[in-house]
């Protein structure tokens, strides 16, 4: 499979999470999840809204980054995707930096609400292309937001799973692990194994992750390659070519 086989193939599987929805958010900078609320809507009419920042016309916010946080805090966003340049087996994520805070080499965005988010948004999605030992740690450098939390702290959002280049992964709330749900066709179990930095619960017999379905990659290659080219004009062009209208 090429890069943008892969990608198309993790675009309809988020898809397939998200049908479930009413209101889906996405960062600006989250062109596959993006591209997946989109295909979602389209192709089951769920979730009904997908507000996109930085889009003109699948955004209905006007103000912002606070209007998303409103809409978080009033239980009005079913899920949304966070990544980290650090993700460890307990959900944590580091959006800081690598090394001891605050002498980080490199350092990265910062958290921009995302720990915020992560306690309000009930199915919050960890999304991450790359599955390497480097992203996937035992331990993250700086908790910038974290995966769960202590009893007596009232907390209605979570991680709900992990997604990478080579598996999906549902997160178990109670043991505050990840549980090795499928694993991609062009990868194994022994491959995640040797790239993935912690620990995580896996059955004797894991299924390979389903090919999208012949009808959904229509979707996606036609009306809504379409959209996603006036969300994220480059992505588009690399995934689906400069024939998009």
């Amino acid at each position: 499979m090429s890069l943008s086989d892969d990608r198309k193939a993790l675009i309809c599987f988020i898809a397939g999470l998200l049908k479930d929805c009413n209101h889906v958010a996405v960062g600006a900078s989250s062109p596959i999840p993006g591209a997946a609320a989109l295909l979602a809507r389209q192709f089951w009419g769920q979730p009904v809204h997908v507000n996109i920042l930085g889009s003109v016309k699948n955004n209905f916010f006007t103000n912002g980054a606070q209007e998303l946080f409103d809409c978080a805090a009033q239980g009005r966003i079913d899920a949304f995707f966070l990544g980290g340049g650090q993700i460890d087996g307990q959900a944590n994520i580091n959006l800081m930096g690598r090394g001891e805070y605050p002498l980080q080499t490199p350092r990265w965005p910062g958290t921009f609400g995302s720990a915020y988010l992560y306690f309000l948004i009930p199915k919050v999605i960890l999304f991450r292309e790359e599955h390497t030992r480097r992203v996937l740690v035992d331990k993250v450098d700086f908790v910038s937001a974290p995966g769960s939390s202590d009893d007596t702290i009232y907390r209605k959002g979570g991680p709900y799973g992990l997604l990478t280049n080579k598996a999906f992964f549902r997160f178990n709330k109670e043991k505050r692990k990840f549980h090795l749900q499928s694993i991609h066709p062009t990868s194994s179990l022994e491959d995640i194994l040797d790239n993935t930095g912690f620990s995580f619960d896996y059955d004797a017999t894991i299924p390979t992750t389903p090919a999208p379905d012949a009808t959904l990659l229509s979707a996606l290659d036609t009306d809504v390659a379409k959209v996603v080219k006036e969300v994220y004009p480059q992505f588009a062009s690399r995934l689906f070519g400069d024939n998009v209208a």
